[in-house]
């Protein structure tokens, strides 16, 4: 499944990267090698500076801890041979400092140390990616709450027409959990951000009361911020991260999913941008299917069920676990790509998404009147009690969809209503416009906090 790919400005040029491609990229191999080798440089250059390294070992240490200058192919070797990751990397990373320098490579830390830092930088980067397709979703659909704050539609409980509402309304309860989610996310930056330079087991040990300066001053260089407690178990950050992105999966699906309910011939409320050539069948020519949203509900149910391997993860074992640090990494790489995907593709589906106002009018008018029982009903509880006007509104009710007869005739007939409701009345109370409630006035006060979450972003 892919997401929106967006054409580069000038003709002919090919197409840029999807968001997912870009946070996809940020998890090969390379890319975490380089982060890998980044954190091995921000260490010496903190020991350098605590006098704890040679200042020259680690101005070489820095000046040779890019990946193009090691052997790749012997570090794959490398690793099938050790069954380590970090190993290899350190000992090829000492081969090109040399002798001299070569000795201070990776001094008084442990594998985890770098390799959750550097894997930390590109999650950052994989956040900033899902926050930017997060905001573009948020505008749109302000943008549709405040648009279609008036458009009336049939609201729809437990699968049947309940009560009017507008587009706008529901365009409103689209956003409001996003506007959540974005919030969650902002919360959950400075918690996931953080740098762990503790040694062995977390304790300090090799670098004493220099420890926390050192992890501070790596925790600078990467743009993070020193973990408080660098426990090697202490995992529940990450887990976090991905149980967020599991919560704006569900929300995505549930979007796309009602847009492609509502795609269907017998609403015909709302449509996905077909683009043309497009073919939805290769037996029935006929077929407009919902790609987009079916892309959405497929990739938020891969990030949904990551969520239990985080949690399960965060199990660790005396002061760390292997096999469920493996399963974090795979969860959070998991959440991330698929997070991303589902977000941009839910961008995409609500920038292109058409709109039907005629057909939501016509299809509040199936019930032929019905939809407004509830209104009905609490008009005649003024005169006769609540429970007394459900019963004979109720009853009216049964009369008009089990015979086929309008409900305005059933009402008519009904002495204990038209002793106290008028002709005029009756017309007035069936109306769907008269019943939408405040949906108009909500729709365009979440637009309005849409916009002041969204102010310098």
């Amino acid at each position: 499944m892919t997401d929106t790919r967006q054409l580069n400005s000038a003709p002919g040029m090919p197409l840029t990267k999807t968001a997912a491609d870009q946070v996809r990229d940020l998890f090969t191999k390379q890319s975490r090698r380089q982060r890998w080798l980044d954190v091995e440089a921000a260490l010496a250059k903190a020991e350098a500076r605590l006098g704890i390294v040679p200042e020259d070992a680690a101005r070489t240490i820095v000046q040779c801890a890019r990946l193009e200058l090691l052997d790749e192919p012997e570090l794959d070797a490398q690793e099938r041979v050790t069954g380590h990751v970090m190993v290899p990397l350190i000992r090829e990373l000492s081969r090109v400092t040399g002798p001299e320098a070569g000795g201070w490579v990776h001094w008084g830390a442990t594998t985890q140390n770098i390799q959750q830092t550097g894997d930390t930088v590109g999650i950052i980067k994989a956040l900033d990616v899902v926050q930017a397709q997060t905001v573009r979703v948020i505008r749109t659909l302000a943008d549709l709450a405040r648009t279609h704050a008036d458009t009336l539609m049939a609201g729809r409980t437990h699968w049947q027409q309940a009560v009017p509402i507008t587009f706008g309304y529901k365009a409103a309860c689209w956003l409001d959990p996003m506007l959540r989610h974005l919030t969650r996310l902002d919360e959950l930056r400075p918690r996931l951000g953080v740098s762990m330079t503790g040694g062995a087991a977390g304790t300090f040990a090799t670098f004493g009361e220099l420890g926390p300066k050192v992890q501070e001053l790596v925790a600078q260089e990467l743009g993070l911020v020193p973990m408080p407690v660098p426990g090697r178990g202490i995992v529940d950050h990450f887990a976090e991260f991905v149980s967020v992105l599991a919560l704006m999966a569900a929300t995505s699906s549930q979007i796309a999913g009602e847009v492609s309910r509502l795609m269907a011939i017998e609403f015909g409320e709302l449509s996905e941008e077909i683009p043309p050539g497009d073919i939805g069948s290769s037996t029935m020519p006929q077929k407009r299917n919902p790609k987009l949203s079916g892309g959405v509900v497929t990739s938020a149910a891969i990030v949904q069920a990551a969520a239990p391997m985080a949690l399960e993860a965060m199990i660790q074992s005396h002061e760390v676990d292997g096999a469920r640090s493996a399963l974090m990494d795979h969860a959070v790489m998991t959440a991330a790509v698929h997070g991303t995907e589902t977000v941009s593709l839910l961008g995409e589906l609500l920038e292109g998404l058409h709109v039907f106002p005629e057909k939501m009018k016509d299809n509040l008018a199936l019930t032929h009147g019905l939809i407004s029982a509830e209104a009905m009903m609490m008009s005649l509880a003024g005169f006769v009690g609540r429970q007394a006007a459900h019963d004979i509104v109720h009853h009216a009710a049964t009369e008009a969809v089990t015979t086929g007869t309008d409900f305005l005739e059933v009402l008519r007939k009904d002495t204990r209503i038209t002793a106290v409701l008028s002709e005029d009345e009756l017309g007035q109370l069936l109306d769907p416009a008269r019943h939408a409630g405040l949906s108009a006035q909500v729709a365009h006060e979440t637009a309005a906090r849409a916009e002041r979450l969204l102010v310098g972003r």
